[in-house]
């Protein structure tokens, strides 16, 4: 049977009507409902789901929605004319009244349930119930999936209002983190990073939310005032947004026999995972077990790729639990994240996150998660020891695949054919104690400089001499390996199509949402730009306004360097 929208591939989507043929909602379709769910989608106030893979909810659109954003590239790739941004019902639709959706569109959204583990330990604290099953998107909700050009995408409404999962809260995004989200996934995707993408970006013109959030030029760690927000609402899109989290979750049901449906419910979500993410690498005819161990190889080798090209550019998860890692291999929750801008190991942007989640430490992070993603496979296992052995070795295995990535990927930024622990390490020494820039030191290295002065606006603080032998000795060595393997010249190319010339820094993102929220969107559209292209050097007034150091005033500045919170 040919679907509408395979009939539709290729051709540009104009208006709401057409973008509604292109519907197929295959999370819905072959997933079960909570048996308590209402079938209208009036399901928001904070309630136990104790079984099924997601609750049917109606989102609460902001009302008096103004359209700010859309990503050009997105739209491009989806087959989406940009003029859809003036169609009124797709504008309402994407602003949360999907009481427009146009037949076969559902009318009824969907949230889901998962479970928390923080660094491995299971928590059922966050829950208000404190059994678990009440923890799940409080304000995320999936309204639309579709076929675009034969590629399948979920589009996932954040700040949609709440949801049985919301444990009180309102179910508001705020206009800050909204557009920190829609530039961040424009700017992942554009360093070439797998993630969830940025559809749209609306503002309401009356509904205010109060938030803590921090003074002007506070140091405090935590928040210190009350401030009213506008509330927004961006859409992200990915293949699925299925979580670590999620299988977590009917695994702990099946391990504690919440339910007979338990087995059978974990049984659908890991296939349904195999279904939306590896299809193309999974074949349907071979047994559920050999499906199994074959998403455990493939996902652990797209989470090695992940976390590797994380740390390339300088990136930070900030709060990487298993909730907030895709069970797909990308990149997608961005709450409390930062990218590293002065050199630190332990560099940390979220006040709740403390080292483990720092920056140096998200490979084991990673590993953490991957071993709750195999744990969560393993029932499925039960009945075959081989299985299970193998599953096993598959797990162990990642500490030693991640760390052989890494050292590939920091040879690769310094443009060595092998990894040299020595001159690495010494390098890695003499960044952190130098308070070197991340983005701006890799970057001046690709154009293979013999000497410091070269490397001089790297620095945060003025090198002293024996700082400056230790750099010259480093730099002479680094330059005696490099010219023993292929030309230099490409070796510059290959450099710096690793590492960016612009990166996100905090300070900048700041400004331009304190003008969004005066009105005015022309500093998110410029660094919307910056971001589409960041390894090629761009005029030298963007230069000058984005590739530089950041300013002193914010250093342990609150809601710049540290934020408690993204709401």
């Amino acid at each position: 049977m040919t679907r509408k929208s395979d009939s539709l591939e290729g051709k540009i989507t104009e208006n709401f009507s057409e973008f509604a043929q292109l519907s197929d909602y295959s999370f819905m379709n072959s997933l079960k409902a909570d048996p308590q769910s209402t079938k209208d989608g009036n399901d928001h106030k904070p309630r136990s789901v104790y079984s099924g893979h997601y609750v049917p909810v109606v989102p609460k659109a902001i009302p008096e929605p103004e359209y700010i954003l859309h990503s050009n590239k997105l739209f491009k790739e989806l087959g989406l004319s940009s003029d859809l941004t003036k169609d009124q019902n797709f504008c309402r639709f994407f602003s949360g009244d999907i009481s427009v959706a146009d037949y076969p569109m559902s009318p009824v959204g969907w949230a889901t349930g998962y479970a928390l583990s923080i660094y491995g330990t299971e928590y059922t604290q966050q829950c208000p119930f404190g059994t678990g099953n009440g923890y799940g998107d409080g304000r995320a909700i999936s309204v639309f999936e579709g076929l675009f050009n034969g590629k399948r995408m979920e589009m996932q409404l954040k700040g949609g209002g709440p949801t049985p999962y919301c444990r009180g809260a309102d179910g508001r995004a705020v206009l800050r983190s909204s557009i920190r989200e829609f530039l961040a996934q424009e700017f992942m995707d554009a360093l070439g990073i797998p993630t969830s993408r940025s559809l749209t970006l609306f503002v309401s013109r009356s509904e205010i939310v109060r938030r803590p959030w921090y003074s002007k030029g506070s140091k405090y760690f935590e928040p210190d005032i009350m401030i009213d927000n506008q509330a927004a609402i961006t859409t992200r899109v990915a293949p699925s947004f299925l979580r670590v989290g999620q299988l977590e979750l009917f695994a702990r049901r099946v391990r504690n026999n919440a339910h007979d449906q338990a087995l059978n419910e974990l049984k659908m979500i890991v296939q349904h995972l195999i279904d939306r993410n590896y299809k193309d690498e999974i074949e349907n005819k071979i047994s559920l077990e050999s499906k199994v161990i074959k998403v455990a190889t493939l996902y652990r080798s797209r989470l090695i790729s992940l976390v590797a090209n994380w740390m390339r550019v300088g990136y930070c998860q900030g709060n990487f639990n298993s909730d907030n890692c895709a069970a797909g291999g990308f990149t997608l929750d961005y709450g409390p994240f930062g990218f590293c801008e002065l050199f630190d190991p332990r560099f940390q942007p979220w006040t709740g996150g403390g080292e483990h989640f720092s920056f140096f430490n998200q490979p084991s992070a990673a590993e953490i998660n991957f071993k709750t993603f195999c744990s969560s496979l393993s029932p499925l296992l039960s009945e075959s020891g081989q299985d299970l052995e193998k599953l096993e070795q598959i797990k162990n295995d990642f500490s030693n695949l991640i760390d052989k990535e890494l050292k590939k990927m920091w040879a690769n930024k310094l443009g060595l054919e092998h990894y040299n622990e020595t001159l690495i390490n010494e390098f890695f020494n003499l960044m952190f104690i130098s308070k070197a820039d991340y983005t701006i030191l890799f970057r001046k290295l690709s154009d293979m400089p013999d000497n410091l002065d070269s490397l001089k606006y790297s620095f945060y603080l003025p090198i002293n001499d024996e700082l400056k032998n230790r750099w010259e000795v480093w730099l002479k060595n680094w330059q005696s390996i490099l010219k023993k393997g292929a030309n230099v010249k490409s070796k510059s190319a290959s450099m710096k199509s690793l590492n960016p010339v612009y990166t996100w820094r905090e300070w900048m993102v700041v400004t331009a949402y304190e003008e969004a929220e005066k009105n005015n969107y022309d500093k998110i559209k410029e660094l919307q730009t910056v971001f589409s292209n960041p390894y090629k050097e761009q005029s030298s007034e963007i230069d000058q306004k984005y590739n530089r150091l950041k300013p002193s005033q914010y250093f342990n500045y609150g809601g710049v360097s540290h934020y408690s919170c993204s709401s």
